[in-house]
């Protein structure tokens, strides 16, 4: 009796060893496909960031470039609009520090800009020809401050 009992000990300890091998394969087989996975993932998270912070720069630009040009055209109140905007998305970027899309250079170079703020809104509220000169000045300087040439 006793030689029946060692042989079934015997196929129970392979049958579990069987199974703790299949198991480890088919982990290793998960982790060798997500691995890859997760791998382009981040490089795919650390590509749409720098993209994300281009966009913001070309927001803010974009902002300041067309209040220029509505001044320019005579449309006073879109300008002085699209002017306001642009000064509270940059006060925004710069109040970000670290997570901002201007690096610590540019925020440096564009606090300059906020002296002029609320003169040129007033010139553009107040309908002043001498406004449309004054963004085009502040556009030069946006550009110089965050070294766009």
């Amino acid at each position: 009796m006793s030689q029946e009992v060692q042989p079934k000990l015997v196929k129970t300890t392979s049958w579990m060893q069987r199974v703790t091998i299949y198991a480890a394969l088919l982990l290793a087989a998960f982790l060798l496909g997500f691995i890859p996975m997760w791998w382009k993932s981040r490089q795919c998270s650390s590509g749409l960031s720098e993209v994300e912070h281009q966009l913001s720069l070309a927001r803010l630009q974009n902002a300041l470039a067309s209040a220029v040009i509505d001044a320019r055209r005579g449309d006073y109140e879109p300008a002085r609009q699209a002017a306001s905007n642009f000064f509270t998305s940059l006060r925004a970027e710069t109040d970000r520090g670290d997570a901002s899309a201007l690096s610590p250079a540019q925020r440096e170079g564009v606090l300059p800009l906020f002296t002029r703020r609320d003169e040129i809104i007033t010139l553009l509220a107040r309908s002043d020809p001498v406004s449309a000169e004054q963004l085009s000045d502040l556009y030069e300087l946006y550009r110089k401050g965050v070294g766009i040439k």
